[in-house]
């Protein structure tokens, strides 16, 4: 459905990054990434009040049980049983996934790592005033639910089947709707894309070699070098990763096994593997690096990049997939119609997912779309028999384009919810288009300010750990 002039409600930008950290999976893939931004305290923060022996001695005095401190956070502590409730979760949805489970120091050092991180974000978000009401959690939880194409009831049962507390499960929301909003202000806001920026951008797509560019398929081993790193840290990272090097190119060991066991990256787990990704998404470096490379050889020599040390191997090539690629100024606009029922006084949230259903069953036996859409639908489309036409990216609202994106050709969605009520979609068709200059532009600008954000975002963490005061109790993390 196209967007009117009201847009997407500011919860939409969020929810994606909330549904991935809060079905707990992803938080297992980001552990590795956390560990690299924290690091035991520094020694001049010795006359920083003892957060933790104040909350021991007033536990003690009340009688209560004292809970064993995991880590110190500048004025605030992670507790033993905190550690171990997250601990737990990830644990089990690993298990549930069939994923691989880390060693289980390891593990608890890698979520230690992310706890603290995400404790140094919330006290900074308290310092700034951001807050989160009831009504914003609520409406992210209905939404999550509605992705998920469930009622609210029913994506409340299943999340706490997989052994995940309902109220642990709506505090995470509010941390993370509490992160992206500090993120929003702290840095997102901050960022800027120059016009200049944009134009060199499009005339870099529309090169010499446009059209014969290669996706990459690569896998890497990362030995960092922090952002502020001594001369003697970064020797000694390039020994280190001069060593993996030697071991990765003599054949005596596989790439992925070194991967998994020397590599810092977050990919570590997967052997390093970063799957097929365009030239534009991936660090110049590598990509020059690459090109004199044949499928299955190690680059001979080190890659140095903004992370640090990079050991890579070209793994296959393959054509540019063009608007496959989020950096690319072409389009695939899709061919759409949908029937939209409103929720409102007159139709509740069952009642609309019920009807859509038996519309669709009805369109199955042979019904005619366009048929039901003129008789049901409620939205302007329906005098066209709900044809949107051609959509372009981003003309929708983000429920409704990911539920497009992921239908065949003719294939009809189940009921899908978004700010507007329920919609039965369907996709007709897909074409490769240039888009307008002013498309191409936003996509341009799009992409630069993601790859900007991102790294403004990595350097502002760094900067925020560097100025926190943390004092881990149960062993030092694994950090280099």
């Amino acid at each position: 459905m196209r967007k009117d002039g009201r847009g997407a409600p500011d919860i939409i930008g969020v929810s994606v990054g909330i549904m991935k950290k809060l079905r707990l999976a992803s938080l297992a893939a980001g552990l590795a990434a956390a560990a690299s931004f924290l690091s035991v305290a520094p020694a001049q923060a010795q006359d920083l009040p003892n957060a933790a022996a104040r909350q021991t001695q007033a536990a003690a005095s009340n009688g209560q049980t004292v809970d064993t401190i995991a880590a110190v956070v500048n004025d605030g502590v992670i507790t033993q049983r905190e550690l171990d409730e997250r601990v737990g979760l990830i644990s089990r949805r690993l298990q549930q996934q069939n994923a691989p489970i880390p060693p289980s120091d390891q593990l608890r050092q890698q979520v230690l790592n992310q706890m603290v991180l995400e404790r140094i974000q919330l006290q900074r978000a308290k310092e700034d005033n951001i807050t989160v009401d009831d009504a914003a959690v609520q409406k992210t939880l209905e939404r999550l639910a509605a992705a998920n194409n469930l009622p609210l009831d029913v994506y409340r049962s299943k999340i706490e089947a997989q052994g995940v507390p309902w109220s642990t499960f709506e505090r995470d929301a509010r941390t993370e709707l509490i992160l992206s909003r500090l993120r929003e202000k702290e840095v997102d806001s901050k960022v800027t894309v120059s016009d200049a920026e944009v134009a060199n951008y499009i005339a870099s797509q529309r090169g010499p070699n446009v059209g014969l560019t290669s996706d990459l398929h690569l896998e890497h081993i990362l030995v960092k070098v922090p952002a502020n790193a001594t001369e003697s840290d970064i020797v000694a990272a390039e020994q280190k990763a001069q060593g993996i090097l030697k071991q990765a190119t003599s054949g005596d060991t596989k790439f992925e096994k070194l991967a998994k066991s020397d590599s810092q990256a977050a990919d570590a787990s997967k052997g390093g593997d970063m799957g097929f990704q365009s030239t534009s998404q991936l660090a110049p470096e590598l990509v020059k690096a690459a090109a004199t490379l044949r499928p299955g050889e190690v680059n001979p020599d080190l890659i140095r990049t903004a992370d640090g040390f990079e050991i890579m191997r070209l793994v296959e090539r393959r054509a540019g997939q063009g608007a496959a690629s989020s950096d690319s100024t072409h389009l695939t606009q899709t061919h759409v119609r949908h029937i939209l029922l409103r929720v409102g006084d007159n139709m509740s949230e069952p009642a609309a997912r019920q009807k859509l259903l038996e519309i669709k069953r009805e369109i199955s036996e042979g019904g005619d779309f366009a048929k039901f859409a003129r008789t049901y639908s409620q939205d302007g489309s329906a005098s066209q028999g709900g044809d949107l036409g051609w959509i372009s990216p981003g003309e929708t609202v983000p429920e409704f384009e990911r539920a497009m994106n992921s239908l065949q050709d003719g294939q009809i969605s189940e009921p899908v919810r978004s700010e507007y009520g329920y919609h039965l979609i369907q996709v007709l068709g897909r074409r490769e288009a240039e888009g307008s200059v002013a498309q191409q532009m936003d996509l341009a600008r799009q992409a630069i300010g993601q790859r900007k954000a991102e790294q403004a975002y990595a350097d502002w963490l760094r900067e925020l750990r560097d100025t926190a005061y943390i004092d881990v109790k149960v062993g030092k993390p694994s950090l280099q």
